[in-house]
């Protein structure tokens, strides 16, 4: 048996006026998963524990079956493994974003948060604007490492874990109350748009209509995570197939390998048929029995509030992964289980994280389970299947 996950990060969501009154995933196109849902287990499943920030870190996770309230210790350090950066036991990794904060002549404190993500800013540019403050701002004991897009990474030697929000969080509010009470952390950030928001890149991403990326925002703190095998939990050799650093470090944390995908980035228009054929390739010809195919698209397009590009997400998602996957496996002839599911809800109408369950859809080639007719958030709240410790649905999908 070989076993691929689709994860469509934040695909969940809530009924939408301009919709319908439907849900981006009852309101898409998908004749992909409609010919699987009435062949397969449909349910719901809480990923985020009680108590617990909702977030692709916890989320994820639990879906690939580690109970976050005991492998979760922040976001950051997941992301400095995937970097490869070899954490001391004392230092404290925090997620960098680079985002765009108000361009006007108030003081920073009265600034508002703007985009969270610079306009999907390309790993290049974000490079080159992060090394321009890496030379004025990485002081003794703090040490900047370029990850991918908005995503980068500050190491705190010998650092606290303290409380910080996420950007995605407070985009439109004013961020005074918001910024780190760290003296150090809240200089850093201040002194940072000073540097970037003039910057030629700047100015001419400015000109050409994009949103500026004048400001870094430190969110995510956490020390060095401890993941046990996932080939020593589930026996199965698994890779990973992910844009983004955080699931790319939940992976090197699990002893799964990364594929790289050209012209996957995590954007609403990332390569998804190659993330399909390599997954697919790596059950069939490479030795590996399970793939995790992580898509960012819903997420980014629930963050930019727009529900127009999230359906469109979800269709590409059916039509170039759930399709080509399938027709791959089919014609293969090995025996086979698909899962697709969001990992959390990104609401548009909330454009932030939410901890209510999620739904996933389970089906296996070498057998019928008819639970529901569609694949939706309504649907999977009928069926009665529900797995209330969200963690736990891995062991069932792997296991007979």
């Amino acid at each position: 048996m070989k076993y691929i996950v689709v994860l469509a990060d934040g695909m969940a969501d809530l009924p939408i006026d301009a919709l319908g009154g439907k849900t981006p995933l009852a309101y898409a196109k998908t004749p992909e998963t409609d010919a699987l849902a009435p062949l397969s287990e449909i349910g719901m499943a809480h990923t985020i524990p009680e108590g617990m920030k909702p977030g692709s870190d916890t989320a994820n996770l639990a879906v690939m079956g580690y109970n976050p309230r005991e492998y979760y210790t922040g976001r950051s350090p997941l992301e400095a493994l995937s970097i490869g950066v070899n954490m001391a036991s004392t230092d404290v990794a925090i997620r960098c974003n680079i985002v765009t904060v108000s361009d006007d002549d108030l003081p920073y404190e009265q600034k508002t948060i703007i985009d969270h993500s610079s306009s999907e800013i390309s790993t290049e540019d974000a490079a080159i604007l992060l090394e321009a403050v890496r030379k004025q701002l990485e002081w003794e004991g703090y040490h900047f490492y370029v990850g991918t897009s908005y995503r980068h990474l500050l190491i705190w030697n010998r650092g606290k874990v303290v409380s910080l929000t996420p950007p995605h969080d407070i985009l439109t509010r004013v961020i005074g109350e918001y910024l780190p009470e760290d003296p150090v952390l809240r200089e850093m950030q201040k002194r940072s748009y000073e540097i970037l928001n003039n910057h030629p890149i700047n100015v001419e991403r400015a000109a050409k209509g994009l949103n500026k990326a004048n400001s870094l925002w430190f969110w995510g703190a956490g020390t060095r995570p401890m993941l046990s095998s996932f080939f020593e939990k589930c026996g199965l050799r698994g890779v990973m197939i992910s844009a983004v650093d955080l699931l790319k470090g939940i992976a090197v944390g699990a002893g799964m390998r990364n594929i790289i995908v050209p012209g996957a980035d995590g954007s609403l228009h990332t390569n998804y048929r190659g993330k399909a054929e390599a997954a697919v390739n790596a059950v069939l010809s490479e030795g590996a029995d399970f793939a995790y195919i992580h898509v960012e698209a819903p997420d980014e397009m629930g963050h930019q509030g727009s529900a127009e590009r999230k359906v469109q997400a979800i269709e590409f998602i059916d039509e170039q992964i759930i399709g080509v996957v399938r027709r791959a496996m089919d014609a293969s002839g090995e025996p086979y289980r698909l899962m697709l599911l969001p990992d959390h809800p990104t609401p548009v109408s909330l454009r932030t994280h939410t901890s209510e369950p999620i739904p996933y859809l389970i089906y296996d080639s070498t057998k019928t389970v008819h639970c529901a007719d569609v694949y939706t958030e309504e649907s999977a709240e009928k069926t009665g299947y529900n797995y209330p410790e969200g963690f736990r649905l891995m062991e069932h999908f792997t296991k007979d």
